[in-house]
């Protein structure tokens, strides 16, 4: 098993609002994260820091997340916790009122692979040579296309495609979607929609199958969204499975 994390600026944000971890815990098992974060007064960057550090925090100091159950309940309570603490932030510092984050996570453990996410950070799986994704995003456009009234090509260019119908810190409460993934695939991939907006399926999966090392995959698919214009913040977490946990 390797992994790799990196965030960039990309070329047009002044700063960056993306924060991203992969962090283990004391028995070995593996918690990947990516945060998108939005707001003004540069409060997009607290919201996302504040949610990977204090998750990142609790499963560190875990010594290990229990059978499946156990660990979707821990998921389930700790994502709550966050969402209070990004909530409660706002309260004591009124200029970053309307501050957020998406976020998504994968859990790794040697029984089994969970997804979880809010927003419209996305997590997908390698296998056999083919990225598959995982997460629904939360925005207004997806909503509208589950609905029938729009298309996928319509949507792509949507002027309201980012619009976000679920965030983690806007309110008191958050639901987490879950998903219940086989652990026989050969990579996890998570990202912030500033890859997925400038790199298709396709041109991930190339980048994924080179012969590259892990680090360098990741770089160069970064590199690719900053050629092509690098229109906002960039973040991948990427964990390659070969052996056992």
């Amino acid at each position: 098993m390797d992994y790799y994390y990196m965030t960039d600026t990309g070329k047009v944000r002044d700063h960056n609002e993306d924060s991203v971890v992969i962090t283990e815990n004391m028995s070995g098992e593996v918690l990947m994260t990516v945060a998108d974060g939005m707001g003004g007064h540069n409060a997009g960057e607290v919201a996302s820091s504040l949610a990977i550090t204090n998750i990142g925090k609790r499963f560190r100091n875990l010594s290990s997340v229990g059978n499946k159950e156990d660990a979707i309940n821990w998921l389930k309570e700790t994502v709550e916790e966050t969402n209070l603490i990004i909530y409660n932030y706002t309260i004591d510092h009124p200029e970053s009122k309307g501050m957020g984050t998406t976020l998504v996570l994968a859990l790794l453990t040697k029984d089994f692979l969970l997804f979880g996410n809010i927003g419209d950070s996305s997590g997908f799986v390698l296998k056999n040579e083919t990225i598959h994704k995982i997460t629904n995003d939360h925005t207004l456009v997806n909503m509208l296309v589950k609905s029938g009234e729009l298309t996928l090509e319509e949507a792509k260019d949507h002027p309201r495609k980012n619009v976000l119908m679920r965030a983690l810190g806007n309110e008191t409460s958050v639901d987490l979607d879950i998903f219940d993934v086989e652990t026989d695939i050969d990579g996890i991939f998570l990202c912030s929609d500033g890859l997925t907006n400038m790199l298709d399926k396709e041109q991930i999966e190339k980048v994924l199958n080179e012969d590259l090392t892990i680090e360098e995959k990741v770089i160069k698919l970064i590199y690719k969204c900053n050629n092509r214009g690098g229109t906002d913040n960039i973040s991948v977490a990427y964990l390659e499975k070969s052996g056992k946990l």
